[in-house]
């Protein structure tokens, strides 16, 4: 697919840097109807919305452009080679949006490019629409290069996975937090939030919900002892309110746990393996006020996790996922491959699969969002002095 087309400016003066091809229908169509053999696979963890998108999927290839032959891969990437499908069309997948989870099962791992190319064609599959993470879209553009070495005319969509149902969510895990905390003498409702290497959904959760104390991510180191640590406003809060909440990442402080970045310890899905932030945190922040104050800790944990990747989606989300899901038939139709859909500046655009991969997006702690976040808290910065020189070593935000 051509990837650096006009978006929003003119054809007169396209502007600087790098434009990508608006997500829509088309008035040229690469694919006959009747000549699209379409899949549709799910991989890695649960999110709402997963349904949403399986639906959209099956219901715009067949009513807009009259195809005929389409397939669930069940059982994430391994399915593909393991010979597990379901046949669908509207009918079977009618009502699917008001679940959890995916129609089709799901898995971590199992990526074999060859054996799954292979699986395509021997097929006959011209259409592959891949739903997932960041893991998956990996595996995505993975697919993509081994078709491409073959020479095959075979459409693979990327389409990512939602988090906005997970913030709504998650501000219900807070609310409880926050009532076990004020309920009792010295007490700490402490939440762990998905983000294993950004913070994004426990930044805007806190926003959002106003009743966060301290939020702590994978884009601020932070630290338990001495001034401006945790332990210091932790009893400095306590004694202000009598209770407070927490709010923390699970790929938080995992410095502080023993776990180095770019280790090789990976899950199935090549994710880096993490320990239990919340539990740690817990465990410390007994000890600490225990051994200063001489009485416990009234401390509750709640990881809500799976609790909220399992609910079905609401209705923006639904929304959403239909706008993800059309816009990547349409540019399947249309003859590009290679490419996911996301907003850019607003629009719905096609962007090579490669280029969601290459980085992770992470809270720019730089930014006006987190500044945001820090009035509301007021929570340290966690600017640690050097021992030497006193020089700040980390600037959380400016």
């Amino acid at each position: 697919m051509c990837t650096y087309l006009k978006v929003v400016t003119s054809w007169e003066s396209p502007g600087d840097g790098i434009q990508f091809r608006r997500a829509g229908p088309r008035e040229k169509v690469y694919f006959k109807g009747e000549e699209v053999n379409a899949c549709i696979v799910t991989c890695g963890g649960l999110c709402p919305g997963l349904n949403t998108v399986i639906r959209e999927i099956v219901c715009g290839l067949w009513n807009q452009y009259g195809v005929r032959n389409i397939i669930g891969i069940e059982d994430g990437y391994r399915g593909f080679y393991s010979r597990n499908t379901l046949e669908l069309n509207p009918k079977v997948v009618n009502d699917i949006h008001k679940r959890g989870g995916t129609m089709l099962g799901t898995s971590r791992g199992g990526h074999d490019t060859a054996k799954i190319v292979d699986s395509i064609q021997d097929r006959g599959i011209n259409q592959v629409y891949i739903i997932g993470g960041d893991g998956t879209q990996r595996g995505a553009a993975a697919i993509y290069e081994e078709i491409r070495k073959r020479g095959m005319k075979v459409a693979v969509v990327g389409i990512p996975k939602t988090i906005d149902n997970d913030i709504a969510e998650a501000q219900r895990a807070i609310s409880a937090a926050h009532t076990e905390a004020e309920s009792t003498e010295n007490g700490i409702g402490l939440v762990k939030l998905m983000g294993r290497y950004s913070g994004y959904i426990a930044m805007y959760a806190t926003l959002a919900s106003r009743d966060v104390d301290l939020c702590l991510i994978p884009e601020v180191p932070f630290y338990l002892e001495g001034e401006g640590g945790i332990n210091e406003f932790v009893l400095k809060r306590l004694k202000e309110n009598g209770h407070m909440v927490i709010v923390v990442a699970e790929g938080a402080g995992q410095e502080l746990l023993g776990i180095e970045k770019n280790t090789s310890t990976r899950d199935a899905s090549g994710n880096q393996l993490l320990h239990d932030v919340g539990l740690w945190l817990s465990a410390k922040l007994k000890e600490h006020f225990c051994a200063t104050k001489g009485e416990g800790l009234n401390l509750k944990y709640i990881d809500p996790t799976y609790m909220i990747r399992a609910i079905p989606s609401n209705g923006s989300d639904n929304v959403y996922c239909t706008l993800l899901a059309q816009s990547g038939i349409h540019g399947a139709m249309a003859g590009y491959t290679g490419y996911t859909v996301g907003p850019i500046n607003g629009r719905h655009a096609y962007i090579p699969i490669w280029r969601v991969t290459e980085k992770q997006n992470q809270v720019n702690i730089a930014d006006r969002m987190w500044a945001r976040l820090l009035s509301s808290t007021h929570q340290p910065a966690f600017i640690k002095p050097h021992k030497d020189d006193n020089e700040p070593q980390q600037r959380a935000s400016d």
